[in-house]
């Protein structure tokens, strides 16, 4: 009689309770964990020898049904688009009841699924924060300050509305698949391309660095972009182009009112997109506008006393988190009086 397994440890114990833990931390995982999450997940395999055995069975287990599903008769590579959803549907579908506990304990900023078709998210960050998120269709959305997306992604399409802030897009290819954009009435859509959105108060703004964005109204259809007689019958926005529309700039009838397009330099482009290496680049920028943006990435408020001196110009590089580098620029260059209290820095003078 072969006695060769009577020393091996026995199987854990399994439970939904286990799996549903498991399943969830694996989704998020493929996702990418935030600090927080990374901790909370240290935790939860340290709590019980369990935890890591089922976690990385279930990990090796779907990690073979994605390379199964890439052999099936008729498949010629594996295609991101259809594996990434079913990543992110691990065991969610028969064990969803276990995820909402899990994300609270561990502190999701984003997390959600809707039925066997949809892939829903949402994802925000707080001011001063920055976060990339991988979009499980190789797309990748990077979060300015005080930004919030919701995605719904469906076997057809490819959505995200931006709710506030500003994101830049790196969108997979997929000629089945639309990346449309919502911005309220405003919709820009995307093939395969690279393209920043900024969403502040009523105004939107569009600048595509590389590939082409249609710009359309979402009630109608219709383009919000000027025709060209070289883009034939759809106008589109180009690489180097900024787009910049009221999110619901229309007449009373519905008319729609077109976007107003300008083309950057590759300097200004630069300087547009500076906020993804923690920077704010201003060349000959009224201190109105500098001191605004200084405003997006911090808690302490800068505020101008007298509206002569937010007309005047400055330029220069500075960190995100840097306004008082700023305010000691303007107090010992420029004679700007400051005064301070907890929550803000009043700028007085004329320099």
């Amino acid at each position: 009689m072969n006695h060769s397994g009577a020393n091996e440890p026995a199987p854990p114990q399994r439970s939904e309770a286990l799996e549903a833990a498991a399943a969830v931390w694996l989704s998020l995982r493929d996702r990418g964990l935030t600090a927080e999450e990374t901790s909370a997940f240290v935790r939860w395999l340290q709590e019980d020898s369990r935890h890591a055995t089922i976690f990385a069975e279930l990990d090796a287990t779907w990690k073979g049904f994605e390379r199964l599903s890439a052999l099936l008769p008729g498949a010629t590579e594996p295609d991101e688009n259809l594996l990434a959803p079913r990543r992110r549907r691990r065991g969610s579908w028969r064990l969803a009841w276990g995820v909402g506990g899990l994300a609270a304990a561990a502190g999701v900023i984003f997390f959600a699924l809707a039925g066997f078709g949809t892939e829903s998210r949402t994802a925000e960050t707080a001011v001063g924060a920055f976060h990339k998120l991988d979009l499980s269709d190789g797309s990748t959305a990077q979060l300015n300050t005080d930004s919030s997306i919701e995605t719904a992604f469906t076997a057809d399409e490819r959505r995200v509305r931006i709710l506030r802030g500003e994101v830049f897009f790196t969108v997979a290819r997929s000629s089945s698949r639309p990346f449309v954009v919502e911005l309220g009435r405003i919709e820009a859509r995307a093939v395969g391309t690279a393209f920043n959105v900024r969403r502040d108060g009523n105004s939107v703004e569009i600048l595509v660095t590389e590939g082409r964005v249609r710009l359309d109204d979402a009630r109608n259809g219709r383009s919000l972009l000027p025709l060209t007689p070289s883009q034939g019958d759809v106008p589109l926005l180009l690489a180097g182009e900024k787009a910049t529309r009221a999110v619901s700039a229309s007449s009373a009838r519905g008319a729609v009112a077109p976007a107003v397009i300008v083309r950057l330099a590759e300097a200004d482009v630069i300087r547009a997109l500076a906020w993804q290496e923690r920077r704010l680049e201003f060349e000959a920028t009224p201190l109105a506008d500098v001191v605004r943006e200084f405003n997006r990435y911090n808690q302490t408020r800068l505020v101008i006393v007298h509206e002569e001196l937010g007309r005047k110009r400055f330029s220069g590089t500075f960190r995100a988190d840097g306004y008082e580098t700023l305010v000691r620029l303007l107090e010992q260059d420029f004679g700007v009086k400051v005064g301070r209290n907890e929550r803000e820095i009043t700028l007085t003078g004329r320099p």
